[in-house]
């Protein structure tokens, strides 16, 4: 085996480890029966097929792989996430579009399709922080970002433009090829990825690609409809509870 192809496994291998796959798992991602140990023992080349796969999954240059190039990613992705489509009102201002749970499953399949858009309600609120940019309404499913979002809820969200506006750790609705999700998002050092964090602690954080963002909201108020008057009465009993307990702990650790 030469050096340069030596050199090629190896690079292949390092993105299979920093990305923490088996040989298995990676061989499911580019799409290779069983295994990419054959690829790793030098006993089959990696094919064009691969190599795409590699470029569009993981931003990896080809010109780096084959030891062409000292730079090991390139930007396939634009940035872009800017709204597919905007709707207006009889007098040319913007609406804002109002996107349930249900109509949410079928979002990401029709973010060009104007008919879709009609069908959706839509309204205006008048209040200067809705002005001069483009926002969306959507409802809140599941639990995983309670306490702050109850399931139902809407949240508002401004339209981003391209990845670049992102505030890492703000909260944003995330349009993916095949679903629509409301969570923290965190930058990563790879530029080429992106973590999804629920505020809910029993979901575990996870990775996207960048190039998978079909559009970006960024989340910046809520409209809730389950408001309890003794919501407040009823956390300060449970902080006092918590504290009693703990006092108890204490003094029975002393004793």
């Amino acid at each position: 085996m030469d050096n340069i192809t030596n050199q090629t496994i190896q690079r292949f291998k390092s993105i299979r480890e920093e990305n923490h796959f088996t040989q298995s798992d990676f061989a499911r991602v580019l799409d290779i029966k069983n295994s990419t140990a054959d690829i790793e023992r030098g006993k089959t080349k990696i094919s064009g097929k691969v190599v795409s796969k590699l470029l569009q999954e993981f931003g990896v240059n080809p010109l780096w792989l084959f030891g062409e190039s000292d730079q090991k990613k390139i930007q396939l992705h634009n940035g872009d996430v800017s709204p597919k489509m905007v709707t207006v009102d009889s007098e040319n201002n913007e609406n804002i579009v109002l996107v349930n749970v249900k109509a949410a499953a079928g979002y990401p399949h029709n973010v060009q399709d104007v008919d879709w858009y009609q069908q959706l309600p839509a309204f205006d609120i008048p209040l200067p922080e809705y002005r001069n940019a483009t926002y969306r309404g959507f409802q809140v499913e599941g639990d995983s970002m309670l306490p702050v979002l109850e399931p139902k809820e809407w949240v508002i969200g401004k339209a981003v433009n391209n990845l670049s506006e992102i505030r890492s750790n703000a909260l944003y609705v995330v349009v993916l090829h095949d679903s629509v999700v409301v969570k923290k998002v965190r930058k990563n050092d790879d530029s080429s990825s992106l973590t999804l964090i629920s505020l809910n602690t029993d979901y575990l954080p996870y990775s996207i690609k960048a190039h998978q963002i079909v559009e970006l909201w960024e989340v910046n108020s809520k409209l809730s409809f389950n408001i309890d008057a003794n919501s407040d009465t009823a956390s300060i009993k449970q902080l006092q509870d918590a504290m009693l307990a703990l006092t108890s702990e204490v003094r029975s650790l002393k004793n």
